[in-house]
């Protein structure tokens, strides 16, 4: 017996437990929360671009009405600043009357006309004339030839005085040109009471805001309703998958109980069989063997009383004949025995069993087998290893018998949960369908039975000339014999 490659490890397989917890929401719930933040976002965005789009434009639209006015009454009447940054006493006597006596005019809070670089050349309040100030981005456009406007935003250091009124204003800026070359020669800038302007654009911003919240609600209320009948199909069906879920594992828990109950009556069945076979090899052992073994007793006791053949001894006599016969008749009766009874394999660890089954096998037929172990359990339960026992015995029976005991081999691996038992041979091997027959006593059949009545398998491969190879799986990773032995 050759022993190749023997080592154990211990492994424990620890399979993770998750948990998932899903929302409490609804889906229609859900949405309606995600639709809410996004659309009221949305809501808000497009109320503020709205709003500032219609000041923008009534406040442009105003402000060019007005300036034109503006640049009908006043550019011709100050055409002298085309060649000189001052006014004359005369001219700006007349701006004044216009400021006082039309109804623009009286509209008007404040008036500026703006030389380049920022100084004053008139003001409808004296002491601003001749002063410098920065230019601001508005008369800086104004100088480009455009109409530009400011609604009630007084931040400029030259609008300080008209801060102080407390009142609304629009604030325009308008180019005013030379009458025969449309050169801009000055800019006026006037601050006009928006009162008004400021009620229409109140208004005007309130139903845009009530427009964009009353669209913004419908479509919320319409995607929301939609998604809600969604939803409601959707936990009907969880709930009926739930209770199909229920009914699905109370039938898996009563299965696994009943393949439990199985798997500890065939456990028991293959107790009390072995113990049977035992019994009835003991009895043969103590009955027919030793009533045979007194009748040849008997026999050679009784040979002198016997004639001896008087031919040419070219046969046996007769009483030859019937001692050679009960001696055969013991023989196998005794090999019966010892193929029923096994050996007391409670005591013994997978490897020693192992070991005593080739043993035997070598020393009953004279033949070699290599037995390789990389690791085997530390212990098995007792069907298991009478399973094990069982299965190496026929297995190397039959080798010896069709392959005449060439290139015998039996391996074991144990990987902390299964495990796996090989035996093969390097004879001629045979058709598959014969594994399926009965001839000859219940061969691989009964080892089929027993080992997947214990929840393992049983494999066969094997051709025509190529030999034949017997694969035993089982479970054997429990709490007793999870950890594996070095040999």
């Amino acid at each position: 017996m050759q022993i190749i490659g023997k080592s154990a490890t211990s492994l424990e397989r620890a399979d993770p437990v998750t948990a998932s917890a899903s929302g409490r929401l609804t889906l229609a719930a859900q949405f309606l929360v995600a639709a809410s933040v996004v659309l009221v976002a949305g809501m808000i965005i497009i109320g503020f671009w709205v709003t500032s789009e219609i000041e923008e434009g009534v406040t442009r639209n105003t402000a060019g009405s007005t300036a034109l006015y503006m640049e009908s009454i006043v550019a011709p009447q100050v055409q002298e600043l085309a060649h000189t940054d001052r006014i004359s006493p005369a001219t700006r006597r007349k701006l004044d009357n216009i400021l006082r006596e039309t109804e623009l005019g009286r509209r008007i809070v404040s008036f500026k006309i703006w030389k380049e670089g920022g100084l004053i050349a008139y003001s409808s309040r004296p002491s601003m004339i001749g002063k410098t100030f920065p230019v601001t981005p508005s008369l800086r456009g104004a100088w480009r030839g455009e109409v530009t406007a400011e609604f009630d935003s007084l931040i400029d250091e030259e609008d300080m005085l008209e801060r102080g009124g407390g009142q609304p204003l629009l604030e325009m800026y308008s180019p005013i040109r030379e009458r025969n070359t449309g050169r801009i020669i000055a800019v006026a800038e006037f601050y006009e009471i928006a009162s008004a302007l400021k009620e229409n654009l109140f208004r005007a911003n309130l139903r845009s805001w009530l427009v964009v919240a009353g669209v913004t609600l419908t479509m919320v209320t319409a995607l929301w309703g939609i998604v809600l009948r969604g939803s409601r199909t959707i936990e009907r069906q969880r709930a009926m998958l739930q209770g199909r879920v229920e009914e699905l594992s109370t039938l898996l828990a009563q299965n696994e109980e009943l393949r439990s109950r199985l798997q500890a009556a065939s456990f028991r069945a293959a107790e009390i069989n072995e113990r049977y076979l035992r019994r009835l090899g003991a009895d043969l052992h103590d009955g027919p063997a030793q009533s045979l073994a007194l009748a040849l007793l008997r026999l050679d006791a009784l040979r002198p009383y016997f004639p001896a053949n008087s031919s040419d001894g070219a046969e046996p006599s007769d009483i030859d004949i019937i001692h050679d016969a009960l001696r055969e008749a013991i023989r196998e009766i005794r090999d019966i025995c010892a193929g029923l009874t096994l050996a007391k394999l409670d005591e013994m660890s997978p490897l020693t069993i192992l070991k005593q089954i080739v043993g035997a096998h070598e020393n009953r037929t004279g033949t070699t087998v290599t037995l390789t172990v990389e690791s085997t359990p530390k212990s098995l339960e007792m069907p298991l290893k009478i399973a094990v026992f069982r299965f190496v015995q026929e297995a190397l029976n039959n080798a010896y018998r069709h392959a005449g005991g060439v290139d015998q081999k039996v391996a074991c691996r144990f990987d902390g949960h299964d495990l796996e038992l090989e035996v093969s041979d390097g004879g001629p091997g045979f058709a598959t369908a014969k594994a399926s027959s009965t001839d000859g006593g219940l061969g691989l059949i009964g080892l089929r039975e027993r080992i997947e009545s214990l929840g393992g398998s049983l494999s066969i491969e094997t051709a025509p000339g190529d030999g034949t190879r017997l694969v035993m799986r089982c479970h054997a990773g429990n709490k007793r014999n999870d950890n594996k032995q070095a040999h």
